[in-house]
Order: structure tokens, then C-alpha cells, then sequence
């Protein structure tokens, strides 16, 4: 028995050298590849923004009282000046005759203590104690008279009235809203951009912007305005537009999808599944001469669905993995399955 045993284990290690040939050799890995390519691929930017009146304001009055007068319309046209209602004015207008009157006394006496004062019959002090006077009771009538103008409520700017919200006869004070006041014969359009597009920003760029009341039309303007600051958190930045509205058709408080930027650019774009991410940087596995691999930091930068633009790092033509990159290491050669 041991001797039948001896004889078998030295059989078997006569075979190994055989058996380990026979064993199939390791094969490279197989991968897929795709070549960088240079492609167009159009400078677009697209956002959403609220329009807002060129100018609007709250009408409230400055004062409380009663309204006495009603003098516009709901939805009229106003312009820049014109009377909208009246206040009650009585206790104003007693308030601006009493000041008047002192102020009629006071400069009366101060023409007379003048003419004395030349024949030295009145001191210098004295002189100065009327023309102080004087002073005062001019400063009172100018007071009296804003309290009254207060009482005449007008348009400050030229626009649209909104609905009225008061009635003859209620009392208002400065907290009352009485009606709205827009000037939308231009609309002021506020959206955020990517900081991406911020080197292409500039005052005057061309906007094109759509509203779902309007689906057919699109409303072209030009950027007025560019915000001084980026926002930490969405990192994007405010831009302002404005709009031409003649017809009236854009409203303040609509919502609008703005597009600008709109260039024609040839970038050089790879499938997104090349990209390997690793902590803060973007690698691609390129399979050189004698495919064999190479791994190489890019920097990234547009998307669209399925392809990533390459800035740096990669040049037309080089062929990059876009599977079984998880297989291979650098100095690694592969064997490509398909080619992209």
C-alpha cells in the first residue's frame, strides 16, 4: 500500500510540467474604445426668468384723511403728473391761512425794526430777533402748504393704473394702498446664468425670450445689466434684460424662458462613459501605440446627453475606453473589441 502511494505521487509530479502548458495563457482584457472627436457643438444658454414693470410703484397717500375726490379709472393711462383723488383739506388749508397771516405780520415788522434800526431806535439784536421771526413763520407757511399739497395725490411716473382699492369717502393713511401704477412700455427681465457663460456676458448681448401665453411669438431683447455678485450656492448670476413691450402683450409677473449665447463652436467631445471621476479630477483611460494604456487627467467642460466636452488634456483622434475601464491599469495592453 505505501509503496503504490509513493508510486502515484511520483507520477504526478512527473505530469505537472505537462499539465501546467496545457494551462491556456492569460489573455489582455478586452475593451471598447471610442476616438475624441471634434464636433460642433453650439454655445447655447437657457434659463427662466420673471418679468417685471420698467417702473412700478404702490399708490398710498403720504397722509391720513378722508378721500373726497376719485379721479382715475381702473386699468387707465396716466401720465406723469396727473391728479389721481383728492384728500379732505379743510383743517390744511385753515393751517396754510393762519401761517400765511403771521408770516404777513412778521415781515411787516421786520421792514419797520429795519427803518429803525438805521435811526438807531431799534438795537442790532432786536433787528435779528424780527428777521428770525420772520424766518420762522416763512418755514411754517412751506410746511402748511406740503401738508396740503399732501392732500393731491399724483401720478409720479407715466403708466397703467391697476384695480382701484378705496372708495369716496374712506379714510386712508400711509399704510392704504389706493392702486397700483405700472410702466410696462418696457419689461425688465431677471434670470440666472451658469458662472460658466460668465467670461461671454456683456451689456447689450442679444436675448430672445418666450412666454406660454404667447407660444408663437418670441420677444427679442438686450442684456442692461449684469449682477456684481455670484450666488455661493447655485453658483450662478443674476442677469438683467429688457424687453421692448409696444403691444402690451408681456405683464409683470410672468414667467419666460430666456435663450442667449447662441454660438456655432466645433469642441472636442468624447462619450461620457470614458469619464473616471476621482475625488475633484476627471481621468480617461487612452489606449496609444501597441494599444497599450495610458491614464490621463482631462479637464471637462459642457455636457450634453451622452457626450462631455474635453478643454485640455486630449487631442482629436486619440481613442479613449468607454468599457472595461475597470479592468485595465496604466502600462497595461489591451485587446479592443470594438472600436466607436
Amino acid at each position: 500500500m505505501k509503496l503504490r502511494r509513493l508510486f502515484t505521487a511520483l507520477l504526478i509530479f512527473a505530469m505537472l510540467p505537462a499539465m501546467l502548458l496545457a494551462q491556456p495563457q492569460a489573455r489582455e482584457p478586452g475593451v471598447v474604445v471610442s476616438e475624441a472627436r471634434i464636433q460642433p457643438f453650439p454655445l447655447s444658454a437657457e434659463a427662466l426668468g420673471n418679468a417685471r414693470a420698467n417702473e412700478a410703484v404702490d399708490i398710498r397717500p403720504e397722509i391720513t384723511a378722508a378721500i373726497t375726490e376719485i379721479l382715475f379709472e381702473e386699468g387707465q393711462t396716466v401720465n406723469q403728473g396727473d391728479i389721481l383723488l383728492r384728500l379732505e383739506n379743510s383743517e390744511p388749508l385753515a393751517d396754510l391761512a393762519a401761517a400765511k397771516a403771521a408770516l404777513v405780520d412778521s415781515e411787516s415788522q421786520f421792514r419797520r425794526s429795519e427803518e429803525l434800526f438805521k435811526t438807531r431806535v431799534v438795537s442790532e439784536s432786536e433787528l435779528e430777533q424780527m428777521e428770525a421771526r420772520r424766518d420762522a413763520d416763512q418755514a411754517a407757511v412751506n410746511a402748511a402748504q406740503s401738508r396740503l399739497n399732501h392732500t393731491v395725490i399724483r401720478a409720479p411716473f407715466t403708466g397703467q393704473l391697476g384695480l382701484r382699492r378705496v372708495s369716496l369717502g374712506s379714510i386712508v393713511n400711509p399704510l392704504t394702498v389706493i392702486t397700483t401704477l405700472d410702466d410696462t412700455s418696457q419689461i425688465k427681465l431677471d434670470f440666472d446664468v451658469p458662472e460658466v457663460f460668465m467670461a461671454r456676458l456683456s451689456l447689450g448681448l442679444t436675448v430672445n425670450a418666450r412666454s406660454a401665453a404667447w407660444p408663437d411669438l418670441v420677444f427679442q431683447g438686450r442684456v442692461i445689466s449684469i449682477d456684481t455678485r455670484v450666488d455661493p450656492v447655485s453658483r450662478t448670476i443674476i442677469v438683467r434684460a429688457i424687453l421692448p413691450n409696444d403691444q402690451g402683450r408681456l405683464r409683470p409677473g410672468m414667467f419666460l424662458t430666456v435663450s442667449l449665447l447662441k454660438e456655432d463652436i466645433q469642441s472636442l467631445l468624447v462619450p461620457e462613459q470614458a469619464i473616471v471621476p476621482e475625488r475633484s479630477k476627471q481621468f480617461v483611460f487612452v489606449v496609444g501605440e501597441g494599444d497599450v494604456v495610458e491614464r490621463r487627467e482631462v479637464t471637462t467642460g459642457r455636457r450634453r446627453p451622452g457626450e462631455v466636452e474635453i478643454l485640455d488634456g486630449l487631442a482629436d483622434g486619440e481613442r479613449v475606453i468607454i468599457e472595461g475601464t475597470q479592468k485595465v491599469r496604466p502600462g497595461q495592453t489591451v485587446r479592443i473589441v470594438t472600436a466607436q
